[in-house]
């Protein structure tokens, strides 16, 4: 069996649906990252036993949050002696806008898990781009990167779309299944 943790900020709870909803799809267990920064007692030992890492933060200003940041900063630990080496690693992000720079985070998250020598997982789904696409479809952002997902600034967490929700799962289900894949 495969241990898989989704580290994750989340600001307003947007993210905190979404790392659920991702922690749901792959069977893993959530660390959040906290209002200051840090990580709950055990954070460590559960990202260093995990065999897969699933990064999540909103995206502020085109890249995570300081919060985030400041959890990453601190991996450099990790970084020095290579612990994290050949984990599989994947992210997710949320922004207010359609495009929100979303992407910038992604890139982020994917240069963090590059410099701890990690193995990126992609959504493995093709877009909702058709004429017929409704908003609420499956992966209706449209990215290959990782998890994304939109809700306005003025909404609720709860006000969250089922089909944003449903990507995440979904790309939950695929790190778990790669991570597998790699560890079987």
């Amino acid at each position: 069996m495969t241990k898989i943790a989704v580290v994750f900020h989340s600001g307003y709870g947007h993210t905190l649906r979404m790392a659920q909803a991702v922690a749901e799809g792959a069977g893993a267990e959530l660390v959040a990252v906290d209002a200051e920064g840090n990580l709950p007692e055990g954070g460590w030992e559960t990202l260093n036993a995990a065999d897969a890492i699933i990064m999540g933060s909103p995206t502020y200003m085109g890249s995570v949050s300081w919060q985030f940041k400041k959890f990453a900063d601190a991996s450099s630990k990790q970084w020095f002696g290579q612990a994290w080496k050949d984990k599989v690693f994947a992210g997710f992000t949320n922004s207010a806008t359609m495009n929100g720079d979303k992407l910038s985070t992604l890139h982020y998250l994917f240069t963090l898990a590059m410099q701890h020598s990690g193995i990126w997982v992609g959504t493995g789904m093709l877009p909702s781009n058709t004429k017929a696409a409704q908003r609420n479809d499956v992966n209706y952002v449209g990215s290959f990167s990782g998890a994304m997902a939109q809700s306005p600034s003025d909404s609720s967490p709860a006000e969250m779309l089922p089909g944003d929700l449903e990507t995440a799962k979904l790309f939950g289900q695929r790190v778990a299944t790669i991570t597998a894949q790699f560890r079987g």
